[in-house]
Protein backbone atom coordinates (compact mmCIF):
# COMPACT_ATOMS: atom_id res chain seq x y z
CA UNK A 1 0.00 0.00 0.00
CA UNK A 2 1.45 3.81 -0.35
CA UNK A 3 -0.72 6.92 1.16
CA UNK A 4 -3.10 4.68 2.07
CA UNK A 5 -3.87 6.71 5.28
CA UNK A 6 -6.60 9.37 5.24
CA UNK A 7 -5.77 10.55 8.26
CA UNK A 8 -2.37 11.92 7.33
CA UNK A 9 -0.89 15.15 4.93
CA UNK A 10 0.37 13.97 1.81
CA UNK A 11 2.86 16.39 -0.36
CA UNK A 12 4.19 14.92 -3.70
CA UNK A 13 6.44 17.13 -5.84
CA UNK A 14 5.72 14.81 -9.46
CA UNK A 15 8.43 16.36 -11.19
CA UNK A 16 10.61 15.26 -8.85
CA UNK A 17 9.58 11.26 -8.48
CA UNK A 18 10.82 8.28 -11.57
CA UNK A 19 8.43 7.00 -14.14
CA UNK A 20 7.65 3.56 -13.10
CA UNK A 21 6.42 0.73 -15.89
CA UNK A 22 2.98 -0.45 -16.14
CA UNK A 23 2.06 -3.61 -17.08
CA UNK A 24 1.99 -2.32 -20.65
CA UNK A 25 5.33 -1.13 -22.65
CA UNK A 26 5.52 2.23 -23.38
CA UNK A 27 3.12 3.27 -20.42
CA UNK A 28 4.46 4.49 -16.77
CA UNK A 29 3.72 5.98 -13.75
CA UNK A 30 4.25 7.87 -11.21
CA UNK A 31 1.75 6.60 -7.90
CA UNK A 32 0.64 9.04 -5.51
CA UNK A 33 -1.65 6.76 -3.48
CA UNK A 34 -1.98 2.94 -4.31
CA UNK A 35 -4.08 0.15 -2.54
CA UNK A 36 -2.89 -2.84 -4.44
CA UNK A 37 -0.02 -3.26 -6.67
CA UNK A 38 -2.70 -3.20 -9.95
CA UNK A 39 -6.44 -3.02 -8.67
CA UNK A 40 -8.52 -1.12 -5.91
CA UNK A 41 -8.40 2.94 -4.94
CA UNK A 42 -5.34 4.37 -6.66
CA UNK A 43 -4.22 7.54 -7.90
CA UNK A 44 -1.19 8.50 -10.38
CA UNK A 45 0.40 10.52 -13.04
CA UNK A 46 0.23 8.14 -16.31
CA UNK A 47 2.29 8.58 -19.24
CA UNK A 48 1.84 7.01 -22.53
CA UNK A 49 4.71 6.81 -24.82
CA UNK A 50 3.48 7.89 -28.81
CA UNK A 51 1.83 4.40 -30.00
CA UNK A 52 1.66 3.22 -26.56
CA UNK A 53 -1.89 1.13 -26.01
CA UNK A 54 -3.32 -0.62 -22.85
CA UNK A 55 -5.78 -3.67 -23.28
CA UNK A 56 -9.17 -3.66 -22.70
CA UNK A 57 -10.63 -3.34 -19.00
CA UNK A 58 -13.28 -2.49 -17.29
CA UNK A 59 -13.14 -0.22 -13.93
CA UNK A 60 -14.70 -1.65 -10.79
CA UNK A 61 -15.94 2.17 -9.09
CA UNK A 62 -15.08 4.05 -11.40
CA UNK A 63 -12.16 5.79 -13.60
CA UNK A 64 -11.91 10.00 -13.72
CA UNK A 65 -9.22 11.19 -16.04
CA UNK A 66 -8.01 15.13 -16.56
CA UNK A 67 -5.97 14.94 -19.72
CA UNK A 68 -2.48 17.51 -19.03
CA UNK A 69 -0.73 17.13 -21.87
CA UNK A 70 -0.81 15.44 -25.35
CA UNK A 71 -4.20 13.18 -26.26
CA UNK A 72 -5.52 10.32 -24.70
CA UNK A 73 -7.68 8.17 -27.14
CA UNK A 74 -9.87 5.47 -26.87
CA UNK A 75 -13.06 3.64 -28.96
CA UNK A 76 -15.09 6.46 -27.96
CA UNK A 77 -12.87 9.36 -29.58
CA UNK A 78 -10.00 11.38 -28.68
CA UNK A 79 -9.49 13.61 -25.64
CA UNK A 80 -7.50 16.34 -25.56
CA UNK A 81 -5.38 18.15 -23.05
CA UNK A 82 -7.86 20.27 -20.35
CA UNK A 83 -10.37 17.52 -20.98
CA UNK A 84 -11.86 16.01 -17.86
CA UNK A 85 -14.22 12.98 -17.69
CA UNK A 86 -15.38 10.26 -15.83
CA UNK A 87 -16.15 6.46 -16.89
CA UNK A 88 -18.47 4.89 -14.19
CA UNK A 89 -18.64 0.91 -12.94
CA UNK A 90 -19.16 -0.76 -16.52
CA UNK A 91 -17.55 0.68 -18.98
CA UNK A 92 -15.09 -1.11 -20.90
CA UNK A 93 -11.75 0.71 -22.82
CA UNK A 94 -9.08 -0.38 -24.31
CA UNK A 95 -6.91 3.14 -24.35
CA UNK A 96 -4.31 4.03 -26.62
CA UNK A 97 -2.25 7.38 -27.46
CA UNK A 98 -1.28 8.32 -31.27
CA UNK A 99 1.44 11.08 -30.28
CA UNK A 100 1.43 10.91 -26.54
CA UNK A 101 0.39 12.15 -23.49
CA UNK A 102 0.04 12.54 -19.26
CA UNK A 103 -2.90 11.99 -17.67
CA UNK A 104 -4.07 12.58 -13.46
CA UNK A 105 -6.11 9.45 -13.05
CA UNK A 106 -8.09 8.48 -10.49
CA UNK A 107 -9.35 4.77 -9.98
CA UNK A 108 -11.68 3.11 -7.57
CA UNK A 109 -13.56 6.25 -5.63
CA UNK A 110 -16.41 6.30 -6.93
CA UNK A 111 -19.38 6.51 -4.25
CA UNK A 112 -21.32 3.12 -4.71
CA UNK A 113 -23.99 5.20 -6.11
CA UNK A 114 -22.22 7.61 -8.67
CA UNK A 115 -23.05 6.49 -11.68
CA UNK A 116 -22.44 9.31 -14.32
CA UNK A 117 -20.53 9.01 -17.31
CA UNK A 118 -19.48 12.18 -17.80
CA UNK A 119 -17.03 14.60 -20.47
CA UNK A 120 -16.19 18.14 -19.93
CA UNK A 121 -13.78 20.32 -22.24
CA UNK A 122 -12.04 22.72 -19.47
CA UNK A 123 -10.86 24.68 -22.55
CA UNK A 124 -14.62 25.42 -23.41
CA UNK A 125 -16.54 25.53 -20.30
CA UNK A 126 -17.06 28.89 -18.52
CA UNK A 127 -15.89 30.42 -15.51
CA UNK A 128 -17.62 31.16 -12.32
CA UNK A 129 -16.23 33.80 -9.98
CA UNK A 130 -15.29 32.91 -6.50
CA UNK A 131 -13.67 33.97 -3.48
CA UNK A 132 -11.94 37.69 -3.91
CA UNK A 133 -10.22 37.36 -7.33
CA UNK A 134 -10.20 33.56 -7.87
CA UNK A 135 -12.26 31.74 -10.97
CA UNK A 136 -13.96 28.71 -10.25
CA UNK A 137 -14.79 25.73 -13.24
CA UNK A 138 -17.08 23.49 -11.20
CA UNK A 139 -16.65 19.65 -12.83
CA UNK A 140 -18.64 17.48 -10.64
CA UNK A 141 -20.27 16.79 -7.50
CA UNK A 142 -22.00 13.86 -5.77
CA UNK A 143 -23.54 14.35 -2.18
CA UNK A 144 -20.89 16.17 -0.19
CA UNK A 145 -18.19 15.75 -2.75
CA UNK A 146 -17.25 18.30 -5.20
CA UNK A 147 -14.34 18.38 -7.94
CA UNK A 148 -13.34 22.03 -9.95
CA UNK A 149 -10.38 24.01 -11.39
CA UNK A 150 -9.84 26.87 -9.84
CA UNK A 151 -7.56 30.00 -11.13
CA UNK A 152 -5.49 32.33 -9.15
CA UNK A 153 -4.73 35.78 -10.41
CA UNK A 154 -1.38 36.28 -9.18
CA UNK A 155 -1.47 38.11 -5.89
CA UNK A 156 -5.09 36.20 -4.70
CA UNK A 157 -5.57 35.28 -0.79
CA UNK A 158 -8.07 32.86 0.36
CA UNK A 159 -9.69 33.05 4.10
CA UNK A 160 -7.94 30.41 6.44
CA UNK A 161 -10.33 27.38 6.55
CA UNK A 162 -10.90 23.95 7.35
CA UNK A 163 -11.14 21.07 4.73
CA UNK A 164 -14.07 19.15 5.83
CA UNK A 165 -14.13 15.79 4.61
CA UNK A 166 -10.79 16.17 3.50
CA UNK A 167 -9.09 17.86 0.52
CA UNK A 168 -6.92 17.12 -2.46
CA UNK A 169 -5.02 19.61 -4.99
CA UNK A 170 -3.32 18.75 -8.04
CA UNK A 171 -1.23 22.28 -9.40
CA UNK A 172 -1.38 22.35 -13.17
CA UNK A 173 0.94 25.60 -13.52
CA UNK A 174 1.67 28.35 -11.56
CA UNK A 175 3.00 28.35 -7.87
CA UNK A 176 0.29 27.42 -5.14
CA UNK A 177 1.46 28.23 -1.23
CA UNK A 178 0.02 27.88 2.34
CA UNK A 179 2.13 28.33 5.82
CA UNK A 180 3.19 25.35 5.42
CA UNK A 181 5.06 25.13 2.13
CA UNK A 182 5.50 26.39 -1.59
CA UNK A 183 4.16 23.56 -4.29
CA UNK A 184 5.42 23.76 -7.95
CA UNK A 185 3.48 23.20 -10.84
CA UNK A 186 3.06 18.92 -10.73
CA UNK A 187 2.46 19.13 -6.73
CA UNK A 188 -0.40 16.74 -5.49
CA UNK A 189 -1.31 17.57 -2.14
CA UNK A 190 -3.93 15.52 0.29
CA UNK A 191 -4.90 17.48 3.23
CA UNK A 192 -7.06 15.06 5.87
CA UNK A 193 -10.59 15.72 7.53
CA UNK A 194 -10.47 18.92 9.72
CA UNK A 195 -7.17 20.13 8.86
CA UNK A 196 -6.70 23.60 7.58
CA UNK A 197 -4.67 26.04 6.15
CA UNK A 198 -4.16 29.92 4.52
CA UNK A 199 -3.21 29.64 0.68
CA UNK A 200 -2.39 31.97 -1.65
CA UNK A 201 -0.53 32.51 -4.27
CA UNK A 202 2.53 34.94 -5.85
CA UNK A 203 2.27 34.23 -9.70
CA UNK A 204 -1.17 33.29 -11.66
CA UNK A 205 -1.90 30.13 -10.40
CA UNK A 206 -4.00 27.17 -12.05
CA UNK A 207 -4.92 23.91 -9.23
CA UNK A 208 -7.70 20.99 -10.07
CA UNK A 209 -8.94 20.80 -6.94
CA UNK A 210 -11.42 17.76 -5.09
CA UNK A 211 -13.02 18.22 -1.46
CA UNK A 212 -15.47 16.32 0.77
CA UNK A 213 -14.62 12.73 -0.26
CA UNK A 214 -12.32 11.78 2.13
Amino acid sequence: MLNMNFNERVVIDTKQQNWQPSPKAGVWRKPLAREDKERGHATSIVKYDAGASFSEHDHPLGEEILVLEGTFSDHTGDYHQGQYFRNPEGFKHAPFSKNGCTILVKLHQFQADDNQHLLLDTQQEPWQAGYDLLQVMPLHSHKTESTALVFWPAGAKFKPHQHWGGEEIYVISGEFIDEFGRYPAGTWIRNPHGSQHNPYVEVDTLIWVKVGHL
